[in-house]
């Protein structure tokens, strides 16, 4: 048998084997008095402590009584002195009261003659604000205005710079074609995408070669560009060649063909109206629709 089958048997007989078997409830009883008191012990050990609490109880009821006696007396002490502190207080009340009421009179009336004195400064300094503020707005109005045009003015000045650089060979024309397809970007709120095809065939430039060509779709409608430093009249032709190949290429007529440049010739001016292509001289100058 093992150690829980054990337990378990002795769990289960231990109960009946103590109430029919006296001796087995006599050797478990010894067995146990090494663990715990007996009951007469235990009774004797109950009756001294109920004795020592009461002891303490009567010390404690004693020294309180005393505690309680001695507050008392310093209560009727502290009262007395409190009483005569508040005639006194009530003596020196009164007289402030007294004084009160003459200041408060005195204070009235400086207070209505304060009260009207603000009231006509008020109307007054109200009547300045608004002619002020009337003033301001005019100022802020007038300084956005010529802040504004001072901006316009240093970027179509900053283009036109590098316009004539690109002219020169001073900077690259494709860092100028770039710089005004992001200004075209903001005029159109689309991106101008600049698109390269191969002319197979050779119609633009009379062998086949890559046609570069900037588009815009904006709702729907297509817009092709040529953006370069300076524009002649060839450059108008060969536009227009390039444009006519990408609508043939695409299967789609162009709703506007723009050509933007500072330095644009008066014989390119000429050749573009009659050819339907819109010049401007800075991309800020080409309107949405």
């Amino acid at each position: 048998m093992t150690n829980a089958e054990l337990i378990e048997l002795l769990r289960k007989e231990l109960p009946r084997l103590l109430a029919e078997d006296s001796a087995v409830r006599a050797q478990i009883l010894a067995l146990v008095q090494t663990y715990a008191a007996g009951k007469q012990e235990t009774d004797q050990r109950f009756w001294e402590m109920l004795a020592e609490f009461r002891r303490e109880r009567e010390e404690w009821n004693r020294r309180f009584e005393e505690q309680r006696a001695e507050d008392a007396r310093k209560w009727d002490e502290w009262n007395r002195k409190w009483e005569q502190e508040r005639a006194e207080e009530a003596k020196k009340w009164e007289e402030q009261q007294r004084k009160w009421q003459e200041w408060s009179q005195r204070w009235e009336q400086e207070r209505i003659e304060d009260a009207k004195k603000w009231q006509e400064w008020n109307q007054k300094w109200e009547q300045e604000r608004a002619e002020e503020a009337k003033k301001w707005e005019e100022n802020s109005r007038r300084f956005e205005e010529v802040h504004q045009e001072i901006l316009a003015v240093a970027d179509r000045l900053g283009r036109q710079m590098q316009a004539l650089g690109a002219r020169w060979g001073i900077s690259s024309e494709r860092a100028f074609r770039d710089a005004l397809a992001g200004i075209l970007s903001k005029t159109f709120k689309v991106e101008v995408l600049h698109v390269i095809e191969f002319d197979a065939s050779g119609e633009v430039f009379g062998r086949p070669d890559q046609i570069e060509l900037d588009v815009i779709i904006r709702n729907g409608a297509l817009i092709l560009c040529e953006i370069k430093s300076s524009l002649d009249k060839g450059d108008v032709y060969l536009f227009e060649r390039k444009a006519r190949f990408y609508e043939k290429l695409h299967q789609r007529r162009a709703d506007r063909l723009i050509a933007i440049s500072p330095y644009a010739t008066s014989r390119a001016r000429e050749v573009a109206a009659r050819l339907g292509i819109e010049v401007y001289s800075d991309a800020v100058d080409v309107p949405p629709s």
